[in-house]
């Protein structure tokens, strides 16, 4: 018998556990096919900070979310053992300290046997994930959606931030470079060539202009088509979003993805081999509607629509 989300018919929407969707509690991992795990760390961002409040945020604005998903016919409770097993004790005056705690966090979840999706939290989160995912399948395939590379080298001189991300997984061989999509890119930059260096490495960038009014889909399909039969992580920043539709965020850019065309991207993943998923740069202090955080509660719920196990074919 998998676990169901507590229902509005048993207990109010407003009252109840404040779990992810309000499902079951769990201490650790240990006989579940998905573990939701916060992150709420926010000591890794370089302009407006807030995301430590995010995978609080995102738990209370998922409440709403019913189990079934109607416009896809998923029903993921019924396929997959899910379970909130909490967040992680960051270390909130040290983000060497924080990123070693959530490499540990994120192995007891795998040792367990489940997938992680992680609820965040600053971008900097996604590196010790990775490490921790790399040293458990090998190098990744990676679907990025974000409005940055995050390939910085340092930020004030520091390796470990949320904007050098994915330089230190490439150079770490935690990617498999011509695997790696990242899409929603745009703003300004330090230089003409700010994206030519990753395409160097082989990453596949799809900046934002590229894809206005038009329907993800396709885009969807062909990198769904280009990663089958490889190890995906998906990691998505709600700054990819344009900030009509997301301001809670630290590092807004217009410009940026509808939620249909969000919604649009990650359906279209279906049948790839996820072996994780995370949504990071919620920042609850800078939209008081609670609307970012919303969007994030349903955008995770999408992903784990798509996860394997919740499609028989």
């Amino acid at each position: 018998m998998t676990h169901q989300p507590l229902s509005g018919n048993d207990m109010p929407r407003f009252a109840g556990p404040g779990t992810f969707m309000r499902l079951p509690a769990a201490e650790t991992a240990e006989g579940l096919d998905v573990a939701f795990i916060g992150v709420p760390m926010d000591i890794g961002t370089s302009w407006r900070s807030g995301t430590r409040f995010g995978p609080k945020a995102i738990r209370a604005e998922s409440a709403m979310i019913r189990p079934h998903n109607i416009q896809t016919g998923a029903a993921p409770f019924d396929k997959l053992h899910c379970a909130d097993i909490g967040d992680v004790a960051i270390n909130t005056f040290n983000l060497t300290d924080s990123l070693t705690r959530i490499k540990a966090a994120i192995s007891k979840v795998l040792s367990a046997g489940a997938i992680p999706m992680t609820l965040g939290g600053d971008h900097t989160l996604t590196l010790p994930i990775l490490r921790t995912m790399a040293a458990a399948h090998g190098p990744l395939a990676l679907i990025h959606i974000d409005a940055h590379a995050d390939v910085n080298d340092t930020m004030f001189g520091e390796a470990e931030a949320h904007g050098t991300v994915f330089r230190r997984a490439y150079d770490e061989g935690l990617l498999i470079p011509n695997k790696v999509w990242q899409v929603g890119l745009r703003g300004t930059g330090y230089g003409a060539d700010d994206f030519e260096e990753p395409r160097g490495w082989g990453f596949n960038l799809v900046t934002a202009p590229e894809i206005w009014h038009r329907s993800l889909t396709p885009l969807g399909m062909q990198i769904r088509h280009q990663l089958l039969g490889h190890k995906v992580y998906i990691t998505y920043d709600i700054d990819s979003l344009d900030p009509a539709f997301a301001p809670g965020t630290g590092t807004p850019e217009i410009g940026g993805l509808t939620t249909p065309q969000a919604m649009e991207l990650i359906r279209s993943f279906r049948g790839l081999d996820i072996v994780g998923c995370d949504l990071v740069e919620v920042s609850p202090p800078y939209d008081t509607s609670g609307n970012t955080a919303l969007v994030a509660a349903n955008l995770m719920y999408e992903l784990l629509c798509i996860l394997p196990g919740v499609w028989s074919d």
